[in-house]
Formats: structure tokens, sequence, C-alpha cells
């Protein structure tokens, strides 16, 4: 699979804009992706969104930037190499969406496929695997288990803020790892142990 995060200019791929993509490959994650790109003629900008990614309106149309319909395209023409190229992530259909939108609206074959792997589901699982519901965190009986909240469960810290596209999608990984294998995956982390629980065998 491929781990995907995108930065964008708010909620809504058909109004709102991707200002960045970090991916990483699974299955060779030293093969990463990234690009920060300008906006499309008249997307919507959200200050609220801007707070999150860290970007400014001024860098959105910095014409020293490639395009978004290059941006998504080297991510396309990238993914094209990878063996498996299943989007995954924290909250993967948002980023499918967002780049799906990018790629009709440039006429871009997609070739990422409309499934996806969502890290959420898969900390829930091992949670319930490992009996330990009474640390799923709910609200009114919905679940509330944030990515944080699952990376404090495999034991790395909170992503930097502002969030950063390779970044979120480095993280994920690395959480997806440590959840499926009980094994780090990245140089970034090896030096954060695996809690005890998570290791195989154990």
């Amino acid at each position: 699979m491929i781990v995907v995060d995108v930065e964008t200019t708010g909620l809504n791929p058909k109004k709102h804009s991707i200002v960045s993509i970090g991916a990483v490959e699974f299955d060779d994650p030293e093969n990463s992706f990234y690009v920060a790109c300008r906006v499309f003629d008249g997307a919507d900008v959200s200050d609220e969104a801007l707070a999150i990614n860290g970007f400014s309106r001024e860098s959105l149309a910095n014409p020293r930037k490639p395009t978004l319909e290059s941006a998504v395209k080297s991510l396309l023409e990238w993914s094209a190499n990878c063996n498996y190229r299943t989007i995954a992530g924290e909250n993967p259909t948002f980023d499918r969406d967002f780049l799906r939108a990018s790629a009709e609206r440039y006429n871009l074959p997609w070739t990422l496929g409309r499934r996806t792997v969502d890290l959420h589901s898969v900390s829930y699982a091992k949670h319930l695997e490992l009996g330990k519901h009474n640390k799923l965190p709910l609200k009114d009986g919905v679940s509330e288990l944030r990515a944080d909240a699952t990376y404090s469960f495999v034991g790395i810290p909170e992503e930097p803020k502002p969030h950063h596209a390779l970044n979120g999608a480095k993280w994920e990984a690395e959480a997806f790892s440590r959840l499926l294998y009980g094994k780090s995956l990245l140089p970034e982390f090896t030096h954060l142990p695996v809690p005890d629980y998570l290791r195989r065998g154990v």
C-alpha cells in the first residue's frame, strides 16, 4: 500500500485545493514522495485549514511552485513504480477524494483505485485484539480514537505542528508497521521502543 497524506485549503475537494502531497511506499519505505504546489485558479481558501498546515495565502500562488496538475501527475507517475498502490492513511478517503478530484480536473488517468486502508480501523481492531477496550477513547459511545492517540498507543510522539504532508505519511506508515508487525519501519523512529504488547509473541 501507499501511505498518503495531503494538505489542503479546506474540506471540499470540488471547492478547495491540495497544497502539498506526501507519500511513503509501505513495502519500500525508503521510497517516498513529496511536493508542495500552487492551488488551482479560483480555489476557496479556509483560514482554519492554513492554521493547520502552516501555508500562507501568499505561498499558495507562488509561481516558483509546480502547478496542482503537475503535482498530481508526478504522484501518479511515482506510484506507477510501486508494487501495491492501494491508498492508506489516517483518513484515506479524504486524501483519495482530493487526489481523484484533482486528477479529474486535469483529465489525468486515475490509477490508485477506490478502496483504502485506514489507520483508525487497524488501531481500533488492535485495541480489541489485545483486550484494551478500556483504552479506547469514546464520546457518547462513538470512537474518538484520533491519530495522536494511536501514535501514543504504538510508542511514537505526536506529529509535529503545523502539519506537513510527508511527516503525516511517515507517522502513519510507522504506526501501521507497529500495529501490523510489532516493529519499527522508518529510521526516524527506531530509537523509540515498540511497546511490549505490540511485539509479536509477547
